[in-house]
């Protein structure tokens, strides 16, 4: 095993040893590196101030992602290039494209945030060409202005996105590769620091030894939930153990009428086969969260944190999607909706993890929907999610499958209300019978997101929507998105 982190800045590669793993890269970068550019404004990936760019191999190509730097933990860096704000000038100083077009535009404002947009613009600048101003927000929907004035920073990002330009690190692409790919063969890390361990794995039965030997040890997908526990609550955590080196588990395969989605497959990678199979699931994805909690949050975090409030779980229960679990004893297959038991636990025995989840393609002869309630239009907590999955005989509904989120302990089918619309005609009278059945499936909680009695109300009328939607499709019920995408 290595003891040492490894990570690219500034065209060489940095060496790290002796240090907490819980260490967000922000207060490294600020207290440690003396980089104030990257700043702390939220402290849980929702504010974009922190805002850095990662550069990685896929399939051997260079890739760079905008990621929350205050969330992300120092280790998690190993085999990656790191770019902070302060890198983009040229050597004589000149400012890059992406700083000119933002002075040029009047887009800095106060000036605070205006480095945690320069990085979401200088990640889209390697990645896009598109000048779409709703493919520009959504870009950039996880850097927030408190001096509100969003109209010349967008103005600024897509003058670059118009301009095509190129900078310092298309210019070194070839050595930035070659110290990448001498990175990746570098052995799994594995650090200790005083009574604390942090682990690597490079492969899942290297994972499933470490769980067995370690079944308490927390495991790090993302950090867009586990970070927060440090940050926010100030955890200590003993052992952590993080699968974001683990290939196999960031596949996507289509076997047997199912796609088989690894476990460490982030938001991003899975969102264009998701929107191409189910279109509503890919706008959840979009609405999920921002860019750089996409670029870094997992499906499988999401399944296996348990939050009542996950987004994906009503979504995939619906579609019968089935978890992959392993242990260093084997694998077993199980319903997802099974997974959930109740509030805060989950069908995991010791040693055990999510290892892919298994779903079902799309029938010809079925209807999808997916819905999402919140405060924030755009990368909010749900007050409630809804799923519904409907097929139709002749008129009358064969199957159905209700699941919401928010409005119990786990992520939960309305069981009653589905009882009270099979083998009936698909009506009007049949959905108004069914949303007062549904009062028996649920007894919603009041909190800071939303009243029980908004609970259940939006949850009736989601079930409104979906009706409408599915028996009147010319009644506009969406505004549309990005790509022509309806929003939910």
């Amino acid at each position: 095993m290595r003891q040492k982190l490894k990570y690219v800045h500034r065209g060489e590669i940095v060496e790290l040893a002796d240090f907490d793993p819980t260490t967000t890269v922000l207060n490294y970068l600020r207290y440690e590196r003396a980089l104030t550019g990257t700043k702390e404004g939220c402290a849980e990936g929702d504010c974009g101030a922190c805002t850095v760019v990662l550069g990685d191999l896929v399939e051997g190509k260079l890739r760079y992602q905008a990621v929350n730097a205050c969330i992300q933990f120092l280790p998690t860096l190993d085999g990656k290039e790191l770019i902070t704000v302060e890198d983009l000038k040229s050597e004589d100083g000149t400012l890059h494209p992406v700083q000119t077009a933002m002075v040029e535009a009047n887009g800095t404002q106060c000036g605070f945030c205006t480095p945690g947009f320069v990085m979401s613009m200088f990640a889209e600048m390697h990645t896009n060409e598109n000048t779409d101003r709703r493919h520009l927000n959504n870009v950039l929907a996880g850097n927030l202005c408190r001096c509100t004035g969003y109209g010349p920073i967008v103005e600024a990002a897509a003058k670059i996105a118009t301009l095509g330009a190129k900078d310092q690190f298309h210019d070194r692409e070839i050595v930035t590769t070659a110290l990448l790919e001498s990175l990746d063969n570098e052995p799994a890390l594995h650090l200790n620091w005083q009574d604390r361990q942090y682990f690597a794995p490079k492969t899942v039965d290297e994972l499933a030894r470490f769980l067995g030997e370690h079944p308490d040890a927390t495991i790090l997908a993302g950090a867009t939930d586990v970070g927060l526990w440090v940050t926010k609550q100030h955890r200590e955590l003993k052992s952590v153990v993080y699968i974001g080196q683990i290939d196999a588990l960031k596949t996507i395969e289509e076997e047997d009428g199912q796609l088989i989605i690894g476990a460490g497959v982030t938001y991003s990678d899975v969102w264009d086969t998701l929107t191409r199979h189910y279109p509503d699931f890919g706008e959840l994805i979009r609405r999920i969260a921002s860019t750089q909690i996409r670029n870094s949050g997992t499906i499988g975090g999401n399944i296996a944190n348990g939050s009542p409030i996950g987004d994906t779980p009503p979504a995939l229960i619906v579609l019968e999607a089935t978890l992959r679990l392993r242990s260093k004893s084997g694998h077993r297959d199980a319903p997802l909706e099974d997974f959930f038991i109740g509030y805060g636990k989950q069908d995991l025995r010791s040693g055990e993890f999510v290892e892919a989840v298994l779903l079902p393609l799309p029938r010809k002869d079925s209807r999808f929907a997916t819905y999402k309630i919140s405060k924030r239009f755009d990368q909010d907590i749900s007050a409630v999610c809804a799923a519904f999955h409907l097929t139709l005989d002749s008129g009358k509904v064969d199957t159905i499958r209700i699941c919401y989120g928010g409005m119990a302990g786990t992520p939960k089918r309305a069981i009653a209300a589905e009882q009270a619309i099979i083998g009936r005609k698909w009506s009007e009278e049949t959905i108004e019978a069914a949303l007062t059945v549904i009062t028996e499936d649920y007894q919603p909680m009041t909190d800071m997101r939303a009243s029980k009695q908004y609970r259940m109300l939006a949850a009736q009328n989601l079930l409104k929507k979906f009706y409408i939607e599915t028996s009147a499709p010319g009644i506009a019920t969406r505004i549309v998105g990005e790509g022509g995408l309806a929003y939910a």
